[in-house]
Parts: structure tokens; C-alpha cells; sequence
């Protein structure tokens, strides 16, 4: 058994699997081993599978004796944020009233994770109903890198359950940034995909209109890997689309060389470790063979961030209309506090937003039309600590801040993909995104592959036995 088996890569895992070099049952029982070692303090599960797990294990491997193969993740233990659907186990969604929920039905990401071969070893801890804070009566899990630090929301459990070890690879959500900052906090590459590229049959949904699901992996490889299995068209969904799936992992050594890629030139708000982060990325591409200038990003993607936090609170309100205000008390304060905004909202004001909205999108959508690809911060400030958070707590501006590069791409349902491209003082990652057109997945794992060919970033390991 290698001694560094928990970091390999999901890639290498499922080759060595195939091969036969490894079995899934002891790749299960080692993870499920280091879960029990490191979870205790991480806290990044809600729950842990480990009987099930082990079962499904057993049958993949001896489905692979037999030769044959479920697909590209077969025998690999993965984990998938507690707001998925899972058939018989408890689904909570980070919500106290939600506990005792447990699904007759897999949500259909999970459906396709498990006919691809994954072994889901359990579900992720989330903040309260997918947005800002946890509940009261959850521990918040830990960054791994630095405790001091915060983990990101609201996939804060597969951020840190990816990035220690825990699983080798995860499912997220993401309605303002809950796939990009768990992602940059954690040093992994996330992917949010182009709203209906991937299926929300079956999610908790925080936001209909804004949710995407998506990986949280160690590399670029990796989601794509993981996209190509959970993306397309649902019956469930029927906002899926319809377009095509492309083969993601086939794609993924395209490379760089001739594409136009944008980087704003005014970057607001930025600290110095955001700036250094992106002009060495801006200088790997450069070096690559990619064509990058300097761009302006549209006037509406600065206001983007306030109008998502009144868009969100709406349909978060929608979602919650059969607990909320009925069991309002079972609420915390974050979270109530959201849903009351949205229950005020007129519906005049609503329909302003939805025109805004429009007109970022279509902004966002003339931009990307003249680019290949667009660089952006994932955050003004490049790492929080958990102190700072707390002492800033809701305050609409701050908020507003930290959501400025990402909630505008919620709002357009643009693809994303964050990569780690260096480090802080204390040894925290530090990432940044790559922003296509709509449906544009591979050319933008494409370009994260080609960055982390070029870089060593994404193999660095939080400082863990």
C-alpha cells in the first residue's frame, strides 16, 4: 500500500484500480481509517458510511475480477455534500429540522457517481441550508492548512475532507461562490459549471436559479474526470440543457497555445496576495502560448454582488415556505435572517433585479464573446481568518466584498474553474479563477490542466500526518 495513497490523485487511483495493483476494499478501509483518525478534530463529514461503503467496495472489486468496469471512477471512494440526495441515509442539508431526512431516492448526481463505479464513503458537512453560516449546533469544520483560517462556504466539508485526505474527490454546491471559496481556502480545483450542465434533481436548493453542482477536486484532471460522469441532460431537471456533452477528460491536454485570454486590468479591492497570484498566472499562460491582454470588466459586475444577495434572498425565501416562518425558532440567525429579507422584497423590486440581471449577463456574454477565457481573483482579499469573519459578521458591505468576483458569475451561470496558485505568509493557499462562455467546460479544464503541467501549486498538502 503506497504510504502517500491518500494524496494520489483520483486519476491515478482509478488506474492502479483497473490494474488490479490496488483493491478497492483496502483503498475504502484506508480512508475510512484516516477519516477516523483526522475527522474527530477536521469535522468535515456529517456523516460516514463506512458499512455501506465497504460493501459496495467488495461487489466493484469483484466486478473488476470478472472484468468488468462501471466506468472511469470504479472502486474509488469519494464523498458528496449533505445536501445531495442519498438513498437510505440522512440528508440535512446543514439544517437542525432536516436530520431525520432520509431519501427513498438518489439524487441523480448521485446516481451517476454510483453507476460509474464510486464508493460514496458518506456526506459532507454545509453550512445551514447552503448559505453564508452553520448551524449553532454544528461544529464548523477545520482547514487543514491552518486552523486560524477559514474553510470557505458552503462546501466548507468537502473543501476540507478533499483537501486532507479524506475522500479523493467531492461533490459541492455553488449559488454565490460555495464551490470557489471552499476551493481557494483549501488549495483545490473546483469546478462550477454552466447553469443545467449539471442535474439539481434531487439537491436542497438554497436558490434555483443560481444553485450549480459541481467537483471539488486535487486537480484540473480530476474534474473533468468527475464532470464528464455527473453532467448532461436529466429527465428530473428539466432545466438541464441539452447540449452536448463533450468528452472532458479525452479534451483535457489541449492546452493553451492561441487562445485569447482576458485579465481585468483594474482589479478593486485586491490585497497584495491577489495580485501576485494573478500576474503569475497571467505570466504562465503568457508563457504557454496563450494571447493575454488586459480587459474591463462591465460596470454592471460591481453591483452584481448586492443585486445577488437580494435575488437569493427571494428564492431562498421560496424554498423555505413549508418550515419557514412555521418553525422559524429551529432557524439560526444567518440564515432567518436571509429568508425575512426575501419575504419583504415587492415584486416591483424583484422585476428591477431580474432586468439587471439581464443586462450583467448579456454584458458578461459580449466580454466573453471577444476571449477565449477571462482571469479573475476568486476574492478581494485572498485568505480570511476565522477571528475576521466573525468580527465583520453580516455587515451587507463586507458581504458584498467578498462575494464581488464570484456571485456575478452566479447571476449569468457562467463556467468557472478555481485553481491554487500559490501560497499566503502562513502557508494557506491562495486561488484564482478561469471564466468561459456558457458551456465551455473543456476549454477551461483544458487551460487549468495546462496550468498545473506548468506549476507544482495544486500538489502541495496541508501540513497532516
Amino acid at each position: 500500500m503506497p504510504a502517500d495513497l491518500h494524496y494520489l490523485s483520483l486519476d491515478e487511483v482509478a488506474r492502479r484500480l483497473k490494474a488490479r495493483k490496488l483493491t478497492s476494499v483496502a483503498v475504502t478501509q484506508a480512508t475510512l481509517d484516516r477519516i477516523a483518525t483526522l475527522d474527530p478534530k477536521l469535522k468535515s463529514y456529517a456523516t460516514v458510511t463506512a458499512e455501506r461503503a465497504l460493501k459496495d467496495a467488495a461487489r466493484l472489486d469483484a466486478e473488476t475480477a470478472a472484468g468488468k468496469s462501471r466506468g472511469p471512477l470504479h472502486g474509488v471512494p469519494i464523498a458528496v455534500k449533505d445536501l445531495c440526495n442519498t438513498e437510505g441515509v440522512a440528508t440535512a442539508a446543514g439544517m437542525a429540522i432536516h436530520r431525520a431526512n432520509v431519501p427513498a431516492k438518489d439524487a441523480t448526481v448521485v446516481r451517476r457517481l454510483k453507476d460509474a463505479g464510486a464508493v460514496i464513503l458518506g456526506k459532507l458537512q454545509m453550512t445551514e441550508g447552503a448559505f453564508g453560516s452553520h448551524h449553532p449546533s454544528i461544529d464548523p469544520p477545520v482547514n487543514p492548512w491552518h486552523a486560524a483560517y477559514w474553510t470557505g462556504v458552503s462546501s466548507s466539508g468537502s473543501g476540507v475532507a478533499t483537501a486532507a485526505g479524506l475522500c479523493f474527490a467531492s461533490l459541492g454546491s455553488d449559488t454565490g461562490g460555495s464551490i470557489r471559496f471552499p476551493s481557494t481556502m483549501n488549495g483545490l480545483s473546483g469546478l462550477k459549471p454552466t447553469w443545467g450542465r449539471v442535474s439539481r434533481a434531487g439537491v436542497f436548493p438554497l436558490a434555483d436559479s443560481l444553485d450549480h453542482v459541481g467537483p471539488m477536486c486535487r486537480s484540473a484532471l480530476d474534474s473533468a474526470i468527475m464532470l464528464g460522469v455527473i453532467a448532461g441532460a436529466d429527465q428530473d431537471d428539466p432545466t438541464t440543457s441539452p447540449v452536448a456533452v463533450a468528452d472532458y477528460a479525452g479534451g483535457v491536454g489541449a492546452g493553451v497555445k492561441g487562445l485569447s485570454i482576458g485579465v481585468a486590468g483594474k482589479v478593486a479591492g485586491a490585497d497584495d496576495d491577489v495580485r501576485r497570484i494573478l500576474a503569475h498566472a497571467e505570466e504562465v499562460f503568457a508563457r504557454l502560448g496563450a494571447k493575454v491582454s488586459k480587459i474591463e470588466l462591465p460596470a454592471s459586475f460591481e453591483t452584481g454582488s448586492r443585486d445577488w444577495v437580494a435575488q437569493c434572498a427571494v428564492e431562498t425565501a421560496l424554498a423555505h415556505a413549508e418550515t419557514y416562518p412555521a418553525r422559524a425558532t429551529e432557524y439560526g440567525a444567518v440564515l432567518a435572517g436571509l429568508i425575512e429579507a426575501g419575504r419583504k422584497m415587492s415584486a416591483v423590486d424583484y422585476a428591477r433585479l431580474q432586468v439587471r440581471r439581464a443586462a450583467l449577463t448579456g454584458a458578461l456574454n459580449s466580454l466573453l464573446a471577444g476571449i477565449d477565457l477571462l482571469i479573475l481573483p476568486v476574492m478581494p482579499n485572498a485568505t480570511w481568518k476565522v477571528e475576521t469573519l466573525a468580527a465583520a459578521g453580516r455587515d451587507p458591505e463586507m458581504v458584498a466584498s467578498r462575494l464581488r468576483y464570484t456571485a456575478p458569475l452566479d447571476l449569468s451561470g457562467h463556467p468557472t474553474l478555481t485553481l491554487p496558485g500559490g501560497l499566503n505568509g502562513d502557508g494557506v493557499p491562495v486561488g484564482f479563477q478561469i471564466v468561459g462562455g456558457a458551456f465551455t467546460e473543456a476549454r477551461i479544464l483544458s487551460a487549468g490542466h495546462a496550468f498545473q503541467l506548468a506549476t507544482d501549486w495544486h500538489l502541495k498538502r496541508p501540513p497532516l500526518q
